[in-house]
């Protein structure tokens, strides 16, 4: 499943499950698929979406920042893909003279694929389960049952030691959302949609809580695809 995934067309009357899904994405952000097409996409984004630097960096190093962020986005990517990833989605262009500290994954979830459990009985034992310092909660996406936790993930002593300069941004406190999502008429499969922003560095600021609403509305586009 991804966000272009096609399918065969069914017989009339019969139910399916949904091959891909759909959103729109705010102006300036990217997608780069984990599956296939990962290098092409990369470097699409480097030299087409990032025609623009951000304010302060010489014209002359520009070509280093492209590969600065390339290394970035590609270890990005191989750490998605490797925890299930889907798709990451970035900001390439910079907003103001500088680059959003923002991305989200979709990917997909091993829930209940060794033994099926009814959707609505994993969601609220999921929102039943709360999150430390967080909310945990059952929304509607597609106009169905899904979860939505928002948490802190502070920074600590392990993070920053084993943080190098050029990964220093992981080592960052982040405010966190995740949506798990059911995949309709297809027991046993989920998605999820798990976002992360240091925000301005105080991830509980005004403008970080302005990144997260910008994700939820995000994820309020969002819906599944059959062709």
């Amino acid at each position: 499943m991804s966000a272009s995934d096609g399918e065969q067309e069914s017989p009339p009357g019969a139910v399916t499950a949904p091959r891909g899904y759909e959103l729109v994405l705010p102006p300036g952000w990217a997608r780069i698929p984990l599956r296939e097409g990962t290098k092409e996409a990369l470097e699409r984004i480097l030299f087409s979406h990032m025609e623009q630097v951000p304010e302060g960096i010489p014209r002359d190093d520009a070509m280093r920042f492209r590969l600065d962020m390339r290394r970035q986005l590609e270890r990005q990517a191989r750490a998605a893909r490797r925890n299930g990833g889907l798709d990451l989605y970035l900001p390439v262009l910079p907003r103001g003279g500088i680059f959003l500290m923002a991305s989200f994954i979709v990917a997909e979830l091993p829930i209940g694929q060794a033994h099926v459990i009814p959707q609505q009985a994993v969601i609220a034992e999921l929102a039943n389960e709360g999150v430390p310092d967080g909310t945990a909660k059952q929304v509607d996406v597609a106009g169905a049952p899904a979860l939505r936790r928002a948490y802190g993930s502070p920074l600590t002593e392990e993070k920053l030691s084993s943080a190098s300069e050029a990964v220093q941004q992981d080592a960052l406190p982040t405010r966190r959302v995740d949506y798990v999502i059911p995949v309709p008429d297809d027991p046993g499969r989920w998605i999820s949609i798990n976002f992360s922003t240091p925000g301005d560095g105080d991830i509980d600021s005004e403008f970080t809580g302005v990144l997260v609403e910008l994700f939820d509305a995000v994820v309020g586009t969002f819906k599944w695809s059959y062709e």
